[in-house]
């Protein structure tokens, strides 16, 4: 980087000096501070790779909440808060013996239809086998058999079907563990009424997965181009101070989010020993590894206003203002992007005193 030192003269003042040597004026030109010394330098494509620190909680690795899908009323729960469930265990029973006699009821219609269809059957096999001696059986005699067979099956069929929706219903009385967790809330208890659609009904259990968690962390929109699938990140847990961990970033959801513009990322973290707890802090540090894009300025080239944020370049020998955004921050330098090319002159120690058209000399 090219550096020099140059002369902001303010136009519009004279100053006349005396030929006579007159030492008040002398010390008018002495005091007058008509001229401010700036540096400049050459912009250059380069970038800041680092690391940018970013907050994270942990998360259950699976998460649910279990409603009743019928109404009843609830018999038996053997499982408690911090219960350990395996997938199928049992968790909650309900009673409601309206959906048992329903069910009763499909299977009595079921074989009654059945049982018709059976006998038609059996009539049209008979007719259709003494049809074989010319003149015993019409033709219409044996299309009505045919057609009362297939009525009859298509009875039992759909009463054969209402059956198993009867029996699919009860089934719903028993409510099991749809994966290995504990139960981490428990909201009812024996002799309760439970049933679906209830307005702001609270879940009966709710079941978490806390052998395998989830780091979910937010990454401004600055920096989603510089993380990626697989890197490395290190964390700290606020709750377990002096440690370090190591993970991977295991997967992002390509998208930014309308409210933060920021993109989640989740990092696996496994969980056999329960040292993590689901809702604490963490800590994250990400690789970043900088814009091919951008150039590199000191902090101190950089003016920053209520109204927007610029720097300085001689264009001309004439002050411009160019408006620009941050990338990465190093210690005393950053990342900027804007209207700029390479071999732009800019001002490294700017202010709002330079004004855009001032002339540079």
């Amino acid at each position: 980087m090219a550096k020099k030192n140059k002369i902001i003269a303010a136009f519009g003042i004279t100053i006349i000096l005396s030929s006579c040597g007159n030492k008040e004026v002398d010390k008018k030109v002495a005091d007058h501070p008509a001229a401010h010394i700036y540096n400049t330098m050459v912009l250059q494509p380069r970038q800041i790779s680092g690391s940018v620190q970013l907050p994270g909680v942990m998360q259950p690795f699976q998460f649910v909440q279990l409603y009743p899908k019928v109404s009843g009323f609830v018999k038996y729960v053997p499982v408690d808060r911090g219960s350990i469930v395996k997938k199928g265990q049992v968790l909650i029973t309900l009673e409601a013996p309206e959906i048992e006699q329903g069910v009763a009821a499909a299977k009595l219609k079921f074989t009654q239809a059945e049982a018709l269809y059976i006998t038609s059957k059996d009539r049209y096999r008979r007719l259709l086998e003494t049809s074989q001696t010319p003149g015993t059986v019409s033709p219409f005699d044996l299309e009505a058999a045919a057609s009362k067979m297939q009525g009859d099956s298509a009875t039992a069929q759909g009463e054969y079907a209402n059956y198993k929706a009867q029996e699919t219903m009860k089934n719903y009385l028993t409510v099991t563990a749809p994966f290995d967790g504990v139960i981490t809330e428990r909201n009812v208890h024996p002799g309760a009424l439970a049933g679906p659609g209830a307005e702001n009904a609270k879940p009966m259990l709710v079941l978490q997965q806390l052998s395998m968690l989830r780091l979910v962390v937010n990454i401004p929109e600055q920096y989603v181009t510089q993380v990626k699938d697989g890197d490395k990140v290190h964390y700290k847990i606020n709750a377990l101070p002096g440690q370090i961990f190591t993970g991977t970033i295991s997967r992002s959801s390509e998208s930014l989010s309308n409210n933060y513009r920021s993109e989640t990322i989740e990092i696996d973290v496994p969980n056999p020993n329960d040292k993590f707890k689901s809702g604490m802090y963490a800590e994250v540090v990400l690789p970043t590894s900088g814009s091919t894009n951008a150039f590199v300025v000191p902090k101190s080239a950089i003016v920053t206003t209520t109204e927007r944020k610029y720097v300085v370049i001689a264009d001309n020998s004439t002050a411009k203002w160019i408006d620009i955004s941050e990338g990465n921050q190093g210690n005393d330098s950053t990342e900027i992007f804007g209207n700029l090319h390479t071999g732009d002159e800019i001002v490294t120690n700017a202010s709002y005193q330079v004004k855009e058209g001032m002339k540079l000399r």
